[in-house]
């Protein structure tokens, strides 16, 4: 039986991890995509995936950088003949105050939330058009629909990303290829662990449902996404926040 080809960007760890760890079986090939300077937590991934049975790559490059997103995908397709799931998770956040924001800081975010999801999509698209199917799931955030103190930019990529899955499913819909958004909340992963008590103290008692969400919650409703149940969604942005935002 064809394995199915997943590519999850931001793979190595947290959300991008989970995920991983949700479609890893016999039955798939798994490309992980990571840009950390350390690559520790990048092999405990790949050790855990192919545990689970899958095949398995970890490749190191720049999303936001179109020549080395088009040459590593490039040789996944030629190497594997399809792409049947896309996860752009890959993100940063250099948070800072409008005002005094940097250049740099706003450059590099967009560049790796925004750009980095358009460079890996149009990687893939020409394969999925081909093969006339193909899932597309971009992580965005809730912040892109309400905004966040210090987070111009981040809030910025965020909401960016929820536009491009709207036109790229009206694009890409009549070629059987569905693309969706999960915007997370409040999730517990390295990001928010950084944060101060006082300010997850302040987050927790906007939740609804009082905790924290889990980076395996968030992967379960991706997988639901990429899923035949979901074969007539698309174009979605699917929040997923305790009840903080509806």
């Amino acid at each position: 039986m064809e394995k199915s080809v997943y590519i999850i960007t931001g793979g190595s760890r947290g959300i991008g991890r989970a995920i991983a760890y949700r479609f890893a079986s016999p039955a798939s090939v798994m490309v992980l995509n990571h840009y950390d300077t350390d690559d520790t937590e990048a092999h405990k991934t790949m050790a855990e995936v192919q545990n689970r049975g899958a095949e398995a790559k970890m490749l190191y490059f720049d999303v936001s950088s179109a020549q080395e997103t088009n040459q590593h995908i490039d040789a996944v397709i030629n190497e594997f003949g399809r792409i049947d799931v896309l996860v752009n998770n890959a993100g940063i956040a250099m948070d800072s105050l409008f005002m005094r924001m940097k250049d740099t800081q706003w450059e590099r975010v967009l560049a790796v939330n925004l750009t980095g999801a358009y460079n890996c999509s149009k990687a893939v698209c020409r394969a999925m058009v081909k093969q006339r199917s193909g899932k597309i799931v971009n992580i965005s955030s809730v912040v892109g629909a309400t905004g966040n103190v210090g987070q111009a930019n981040y809030a910025a990529s965020k909401a960016g990303l929820m536009g491009l899955t709207k036109t790229l499913a009206k694009e890409l819909g009549p070629w059987g290829i569905t693309v969706n958004a999960v915007a997370p909340g409040f999730i517990d992963t390295e990001m928010t662990q950084n944060l101060s008590e006082k300010v997850k103290t302040m987050f927790l008692q906007s939740i609804p449902l009082g905790r924290m969400g889990t980076p395996e919650e968030v992967a379960d409703l991706v997988a639901f996404l990429v899923s035949e149940q979901s074969r007539y969604i698309t174009g979605q942005v699917i929040h997923i926040n305790g009840g903080l935002y509806g």
